[in-house]
């Protein structure tokens, strides 16, 4: 075991780890967030996803030495990333991210597991773009190394969340 530092939600933290752990068994096991969920452990649900250095990254394989330096971001985390993003004050852990504001608007879950990753995926595609379309939010769900997947069918609920997201987050910007 070796060890691996890495920034988490804006904190810098060192894990002993074996360098092929799985990024999500630390940050679940290790550093108890429990927004990452491990759903099929081969990348092809998205209920792990987390943000590297901004980018959707599905922790369930992703070795824990890949992001050895990185920031690392987690559904616990975006509150302080929406700060960061607005150059606001360090009180960002004190509310929502748009994306998390707009899911309980439109009441997205239903049984929840997926929302994690959607989340996150969904704060990745307005970051890039801000004022995606349809089309576009659709594409990014389905990018990466395999759709998200959401056993329950929100689908709609979700397309709807990230607009209003976006109209959420241009209003404060």
């Amino acid at each position: 075991m070796a060890g691996v530092a890495f920034v988490v939600n804006g904190t810098r933290r060192e894990v002993q780890a074996s360098g092929d752990t799985p990024l999500l068994y630390v940050l679940r096991n290790d550093l108890e967030l429990s927004g990452p969920q491990f759903g099929c452990g081969l990348s092809q649900c998205g209920a792990c996803s987390v943000l590297v250095d901004g980018k959707e990254a599905r922790a369930c394989v992703l070795p824990v030495n890949r992001v050895a330096g990185k920031d690392v971001t987690t559904l616990e985390g975006l509150p302080g990333l929406w700060a960061k993003q607005r150059g606001g004050p360090a009180d960002g852990e004190s509310s929502l991210h748009p994306v998390q504001q707009a899911w309980i608007d439109e009441q997205v879950p239903q049984c929840g597991f997926c929302q994690n990753g959607m989340m996150i995926k969904a704060a990745e595609l307005l970051a890039d773009t801000p004022s995606p379309s349809i089309a576009q939010i659709k594409q990014a769900f389905m990018a990466g190394p395999s759709p998200h997947l959401c056993r329950c069918g929100s689908y709609s609920a979700i397309v709807e969340a990230v607009q209003r997201a976006s109209t959420i987050m241009a209003r404060r910007k």
